[in-house]
């Protein structure tokens, strides 16, 4: 939500706007150990690997698949708190192990509500019937929940070879250790991640940020919200958007800080958060968190999305501690130095450069930031450059980079929907519920808005929060889950990518993190080079696939497959590999389980 959009009616609050010094040439940390990839970046128009065109579809079956049940989450006409817009996220992994990935749905309540026996609202596990539909295995799972439930990160945490569950709540977050056998257990105690307090996290991402083979546990913390304390929208002329009265936030509410879990290896963690220098940015909005190597030095950085405060940038230092360096680095602000409505984020190396770019979404009457990583610490942002920008109606959650044609370049798509239902029926220019948005990027450092031609799934309109992505039907493309409030789910499969070439990556470590969170894949295609690592979190507090997924365009041959393991830093390559597979590949062991062609 935009701080400055909000304004307080009786408040002696003022706000004050920020903005970035021109000045600042040099950045304050310096990015270690760089070294460019060694790859020629195919110019657009000439790369031969794309067709001009690909006739791609995205089709809702979420209601054929089984996916039927309703998101929750406050009223549906009116919210009287902030909670009550916010929205959750929502997951893809493959908590079975069998190659196919279910689906973990997150659900929230309603203020003031008896719900009958059996009838709250709970979250909800799925598991893929490998026919194009689901089955609810809730109850047998233990994963059913009530409560305002938010964000959801999948990490092995015990390396025992079962991703596990980590569920943000406004209230008290959960830990499921994964058993193995279709069930899972609250550790949350045990494992010493409990809070006392009553906080309200929000996303949340594994990383093993000291490197020693164990994933540690990092979660954004939204408000400090206390509806006792808090101005509702029942209150006569508290806040008001565009003349309109409505809930509270989060301009004029107490922020939280931030929290780092140490993994002590022994199925215990420690809370690291003031020693690692995580608290040093002080309480902020935070939504959503990612890891990534942004400055190739080996170590894993962490870029959180902040809501109407600055965003971000946790450089790691290589000694157990961070250093917030957003501001030099170019990416906490708009490229005005506006502070911005930050929600969602993803990471990819968009122009295949060799260094991980950033977009983020934002609050409407904004655009969406697409900052480019400069390779010498710093982030330009392209916003505008790029074709982003042309887009500043809708408030904007989850988020993307996927290449739904298979064309060897990240395209992004975009889930949007407003957080005020009480905007219907003015005359604003917004609406409640929003279509989605698809930016095909043109290889050239250049994005093209074809929302409009992707299919009836793009263009229905929801008021929507969380999105995963990844690739359910293992036929070689990328589809995308979607979290409606107070509707059911999306479930947007993806028709037509597969026309064009492609390879997924499962990696399994054994010196790293079980997950290999963190591993850098990069994959070579005659002179055009892609890279991803495998993270969590992202989007809107969402979990994707932790598999990596490269398009390939009309190549028919990967002639170069690099993977660089995140604890040895040992570099594995793989030559001349087939085309259209998905191959699982162990740390030392090489490929130890490719798939057959799904074309």
């Amino acid at each position: 939500m935009n701080l400055l959009r909000r304004r307080f009616l009786g408040s002696s609050l003022v706000v004050l706007g920020s903005s970035l010094l021109d000045a600042l040439t040099t950045p304050l940390w310096k990015w270690r150990g760089t070294v460019r990839l060694e790859a020629e970046v195919l110019p657009n128009p000439s790369v031969p690997n794309s067709t001009p065109t690909s006739p791609v579809q995205f089709v809702d079956v979420a209601r054929e698949a089984g996916l039927t049940i309703p998101n929750v989450w406050g009223g549906a006409d009116h919210k009287k708190y902030i909670i009550e817009a916010k929205g959750s996220g929502l997951a893809f992994f493959d908590y079975d192990q069998d190659g196919w990935l279910d689906i973990y749905l997150t659900n929230g309540t309603r203020f003031n509500t008896d719900w009958p026996a059996g009838k709250a609202p709970t979250s909800h596990l799925y598991k893929n019937n490998r026919d194009g539909t689901f089955a609810d295995v809730t109850e047998k799972s233990g994963l059913a929940r009530t409560g305002w439930q938010t964000g959801v990160c999948v990490g092995d945490y015990d390396n025992d070879g079962w991703d596990d569950l980590f569920c943000c709540f406004w209230g008290h977050n959960i830990l499921f250790r994964n058993n193995g056998d279709g069930t899972f257990t609250d550790v949350t105690r045990k494992a010493g991640v409990y809070d006392e307090q009553i906080r309200w996290g929000a996303g949340c991402t594994w990383l093993d940020y000291d490197r020693d083979g164990r994933l540690d546990l990092f979660i954004c913390n939204y408000i400090k919200l206390d509806p006792e304390k808090t101005p509702s929208k029942a209150e006569p002329a508290q806040c008001q958007w565009k003349g309109i009265p409505v809930m509270c936030g989060p301009r004029g509410l107490p922020g939280d800080t931030n929290v780092l879990f140490h993994n002590n290896g022994d199925g215990t963690f420690t809370d690291v958060s003031a020693k690692s220098g995580i608290l040093k940015p002080g309480p902020r909005y935070s939504i959503t968190a990612v890891s990534y190597d942004f400055d190739n030095d080996g170590w894993p950085d962490i870029y959180v999305a902040v809501d109407s405060e600055p965003s971000i940038l946790y450089h790691n230092n290589h000694d157990g501690t961070f250093t917030d360096v957003a501001v030099i680095a170019g990416c906490a602000y708009s490229e005005n130095g506006h502070e911005q409505a930050g929600m969602g984020v993803a990471v990819a190396d968009y122009d295949c450069d060799g260094w991980f770019d950033i977009f983020k979404t934002n609050f409407a009457d904004d655009t969406c930031n697409l900052y480019h990583n400069n390779g010498d610490g710093t982030f330009s942002d392209v916003t505008f450059s790029s074709g982003i920008g042309i887009n500043n109606q809708y408030v904007a959650w989850g988020c993307g980079f996927i290449d739904f044609d298979n064309d060897g370049w990240p395209d992004i798509l975009q889930i949007n929907g407003h957080v005020y239902p009480e905007i219907e029926g003015h005359e604003l220019g917004q609406t409640y519920k929003n279509p989605r948005l698809v930016y095909k990027n043109l290889g050239d450092g250049r994005f093209k808005d074809v929302s409009s031609e992707m299919g009836p799934g793009i263009g229905e309109r929801f008021s929507s929060r969380g999105a995963a992505f990844g690739d359910y039907d293992n036929d070689g493309d990328i589809d995308a889950l979607v979290l409606n409030m107070n509707d059911t789910p999306s479930l947007l499969r993806n028709d037509g990518g597969n026309q064009q070439n492609w390879i997924k990556i499962k990696l399994i470590g054994t010196k790293c993190n079980r997950t290999a969170i963190g591993a850098r894949v990069r994959v070579v295609t005659g002179k055009h080079a892609q890279m991803d690592e495998v993270h969590t979190g992202s989007s809107v507090m969402s979990q994707c696939d932790l598999r990596l997924h490269f398009g390939l365009g009309k190549s028919q041959t990967v002639d170069l497959i690099e993977v660089k393991w995140p604890t040895t830093q040992k570099v594995e390559q793989f030559k001349q590999v087939k085309v259209n597979q998905i191959l699982t590949i162990r740390e030392g062991s090489g490929i130890v389980a490719p798939a057959g062609a799904s074309k």
